[in-house]
């Protein structure tokens, strides 16, 4: 009887002190979900919202049925499946009434009134086409310094970290077309985003000033925005560069130091 209550005070003791579960910063996330749509919120412009999600403005568009200037609505829900793009929608137009007979009758149309939108801010698109452009050019640095942090697989850095000054040019690393200036994007801070070819966009972030407007034709070197406006660090510049609505590595267009 007391070896079997040892072995019992044993077992107690040992479950006493048995290691605690895992905290919960130390366990694994679950999955991310999948994000099939988006609710538009006020401010938004649709170059901002593809290039929240990585998606190509032009396909996400017609994913969603839009024509320039890219109107969209506060509330408005927008697919973001840019597999599969329906065919164009087209408004219809009510008839036009019938020419008055010899008989002095006519005949009347109904018309539907539907209830007014609330527009948010319009995307001023650029040209259709980038043919104004330069065919051929060379991809410049956007400002002086050094590389602080580069490319990765992280979903939350897709650039580069260039550490430079405060107040230092920010300059458009190729010739293009502004598609976005301002501070709606959570998370890069003051932004312009630069739209080089069908293919190519880049986007300067955490910049202190802007100096451009949506829609304006830019030259490689023109100065576009000045570093400084990250609080946490006033000295980085933080720049992407994306082909086909997607994050690649700046430094293998950049030229090499």
């Amino acid at each position: 009887m007391r070896a079997l209550a040892l072995c019992a005070g044993f077992f107690l003791l040992s479950a006493c002190h048995s290691p605690p579960p895992a905290p919960i910063s130390q366990r694994p996330p679950p999955p991310s979900e999948k994000i099939d749509y988006h609710l538009v919120s006020q401010g938004e412009t649709l170059f901002a919202i593809a290039w929240r999600y990585e998606k190509d403005v032009d396909k996400l568009a017609r994913a969603n049925g839009l024509r320039p200037p890219y109107t969209i609505y506060r509330g408005q829900r927008l697919t973001l499946d840019t597999t599969r793009i329906p065919p164009p929608r087209y408004t219809s137009v009510a008839p036009k009434p019938a020419p008055v007979s010899s008989s002095k009758t006519s005949t009347k149309t109904k018309v539907v009134e539907v209830p007014p939108k609330t527009p948010v801010k319009v995307t001023r698109p650029p040209p259709k086409s980038t043919a104004s452009l330069p065919s051929n050019w060379n991809w410049q640095w956007p400002t002086e310094g050094r590389v602080t942090k580069t490319y990765n697989s992280d979903p939350l850095f897709k650039g580069i970290d260039i550490q430079s000054l405060p107040g230092q040019a920010v300059m458009a690393a190729a010739p293009g077309i502004v598609v976005y200036s301002g501070e709606g994007l959570r998370g890069y801070g003051r932004l312009v985003i630069v739209k080089h070819s069908e293919v190519y966009l880049s986007a300067y972030a955490h910049c202190r000033t802007l100096l451009v407007q949506e829609g304006q034709v830019l030259k490689t070197g023109q100065k576009i925005a000045e570093v400084g406006g990250d609080p946490a660090n006033n000295k980085r510049l933080y720049f992407e560069i994306r082909k086909d609505g997607k994050p690649v590595n700046p430094l293998a267009y950049l030229p090499k130091r």
